[in-house]
């Protein structure tokens, strides 16, 4: 089974977290940011994975420590539901259109840590959610899942629409690089690991 537990505990969050990649079931969201378990709850039902967070943060702070140690731990339960990556994929990719917003997310599960993150927010807050830490949720995954994930918005105008279009985007090109395809010998790579 492709799954993954983990249990993060700072002095600023103390966060579980659950992945199964191959048994969607309902999302079960629970990290103090609204607009936040909406855009994990989309994440899970288009990348067609079983997730589950329980988060308590210093939200009377802000919601940075808990987005970003979300986005850490998701990364961490990657890591264990895909072990030495034998047969899987390796790159998704994914472009959402939302209204008028069009988001593109690229992935390779290559071994190596990269983010690049091209987007700008024109609306600062939704809700208790600060909009620039969708970049820190982003790199939290990214540095921890020790993949490369490339995030743009091409076009929009409408915040929630274009957050909304790269975590749409992030679960339909995990879905992608994560599929095991059965003419792959071992690993996706010719050092013979990833």
């Amino acid at each position: 089974m492709r799954t993954g537990k983990v249990e993060r505990i700072t002095k600023e969050t103390s966060i579980q977290v659950e992945l199964d990649l191959d048994n969607q079931y309902e999302s079960e969201i629970h990290s103090g940011i609204g607009f936040l378990d909406h855009m994990l709850i989309l994440f899970a039902k288009h990348g067609r994975f079983g997730l589950k967070v329980k988060a308590d943060g210093d939200l009377n702070v802000d919601p940075h420590h808990t987005t970003e140690d979300i986005g850490i731990a998701i990364g961490e339960c990657l890591v264990q539901a895909l072990g030495d990556k034998t047969g899987i994929e390796r790159y998704g990719d994914a472009l959402v259109p939302m209204d008028e917003t069009l988001g593109q997310v690229v992935i390779d599960l290559s071994g190596r840590s990269y983010l690049v993150f091209d987007a700008e927010f024109t609306n600062q807050k939704l809700g208790g959610y600060d909009t620039e830490t969708t970049e820190d949720f982003f790199q939290g995954l990214a540095f921890n899942a020790h993949m490369n994930l490339h995030a743009r918005i091409l076009y929009g105008r409408n915040t929630h629409h274009e957050i909304e279009s790269l975590f749409k985007a992030l679960g339909r090109a995990l879905r992608k690089a994560v599929k095991i395809n059965p003419e792959i010998q071992g690993v996706n790579s010719t050092k013979g690991m990833i």
